[in-house]
């Protein structure tokens, strides 16, 4: 297994000599067997150790396994602990997720604040056959089918060649120690279940299964090249990036045949789950939207339009004090006092600051709103019949701020002043707010 591993090194992985490595270890068979090769191989490696506090003294008694292989070795190890489930509690996510999260979170912050080059982690070849059926049996693209990438970023999986029986065997003639995870034997979770029960029975079906499985998932590797390619040629016809945003045009994107498996392929990585809403948005009513956790696919007329969306920062209202000079979040505002008024523009405003009931305060336009536009005195508008005379988009629409004295609109923040705090000839104080 050694000389196996030299070669695959070699072959795929030859920029890890003379590179700082932080190997993932948890005391088990896998992580262990890693350690030691990679320890053999005279690799300059460090111990990264993570105890999720999930089985009580065990998690416990890992943590001490591993502190003190490596103490024996002289491999410097990091330790960290984690309260898992009030993590998972907290974020309302799995235990395993939270698990995942929480130590991939922790390796990152070890790479950048230790200086690591790499993050290994054990993975192998029946990972890879297990990870497979889940996301078969949970439904999957293209994509959940091709398998856990060997390298992903600064995350390096060098095992994935071997077996699980491999590894065992190997650990097994060169007596090396490791700690058996007893949840590892419940069916509590799915991949235990394919583990003990679906994985030994494929293999008895077709005693050479893991050998076939991997030429299978080669070849839907390179399907999944071929299709990663096509949808970077089809994005550049059909999407324009703008300020953050990417515009599909729907004219070109229904030409398409099967254009649902371009959209799938383009917006799988920003979290969208409702795929079918988000197929249905191509001939919906301009207006409707689709969301993941951090971004929104609103339908716009003839446009699919991505951006990023916080739901937080939508409904936050900010404070103004009189005598403030500034803002700088979520618009660059500056105040100031002056003698006499200038040309106006969209950008500034001269306000009677008598007018002003403090503090000010700055947010987004909200349904029922209405304002008195400037030089319409004494007539009363709604901000969403201004909007749509000023033929804006929901997205522009989106991007306003108004400014505010109480429940009265001083400012549609860009666009248009409130008659109501016009200067006067009475006014003694005048302020000017400038877009900055």
């Amino acid at each position: 297994m050694l000389e196996k591993l030299q070669i695959h090194i070699a072959q795929n992985f030859d920029f890890l000599k003379n590179k700082k490595l932080l190997l993932a270890t948890s005391g088990g068979l896998d992580s262990m067997v890693m350690v030691h090769l990679l320890h053999k191989m005279s690799f300059t490696i460090a111990i990264a150790h993570c105890n999720f506090q999930l089985r009580g003294v065990e998690s416990f008694e890992d943590q001490n396994f591993v502190n003190e292989y490596a103490r024996a070795n002289k491999i410097p190890i990091f330790i960290t602990q984690f309260d898992t489930k009030a993590f998972a509690e907290d974020y309302k996510v799995s235990t395993q997720v939270a698990a995942r999260d929480l130590r991939y979170s922790w390796f990152y912050e070890l790479l950048e604040n230790e200086a690591f080059d790499y993050i290994l982690t054990a993975h192998h070849a029946d990972d890879n056959i297990e990870t497979f059926l889940i996301n078969l049996v949970r439904g999957t693209g293209l994509d959940g089918l091709t398998g856990i990438p060997a390298i992903n970023g600064s995350v390096i999986r060098p095992l994935m060649i071997f077996s699980r029986l491999e590894i065992e065997s190997y650990a097994i003639e060169n007596t090396i120690s490791w700690r058996e995870d007893s949840s590892n034997a419940s069916d509590k979770y799915l991949r235990n279940k394919i583990r003990h029960h679906l994985v030994p029975l494929l293999k008895d079906l077709n005693s050479d299964f893991l050998s076939t499985f991997q030429k299978t998932q080669a070849f839907l590797q390179e399907a999944q090249t071929q299709v990663e390619d096509a949808s970077i040629m089809v994005y550049q016809q059909v999407a324009k990036e703008k300020d953050d945003q990417v515009f599909f045009d729907l004219n070109q994107l229904k030409r398409l045949p099967n254009y649902t498996s371009y959209l799938y392929q383009w917006l799988n990585e920003y979290g969208f789950m409702a795929w079918q809403d988000i197929y249905n948005l191509v001939d919906g009513q301009s207006g409707k939207q689709v969301f993941s956790t951090k971004y929104r696919l609103l339908k716009d007329r003839d446009l699919l339009i991505l951006s990023s969306f916080n739901l937080e920062l939508e409904q936050r209202v900010y404070s103004i004090e009189k005598d403030q000079i500034e803002v700088k979040f979520p618009l660059n505002l500056s105040f100031c006092k002056v003698a006499d008024i200038s040309l106006g523009s969209n950008k500034a405003i001269f306000v009677d600051e008598d007018e002003l009931v403090y503090p000010l305060r700055l947010r987004k336009w909200q349904k029922g709103d209405s304002f008195q536009p400037f030089g319409m005195e004494g007539q009363s508008k709604k901000i969403s019949k201004y909007f749509k005379d000023e033929k804006l988009s929901l997205i522009e629409k989106e991007k306003i701020w108004l400014l505010c004295s109480e429940n009265k609109i001083i400012w549609v923040v860009g666009l248009r002043q409130d008659e109501r705090f016009k200067i006067k000839n009475t006014t003694s104080t005048i302020l000017q707010i400038k877009l900055e």
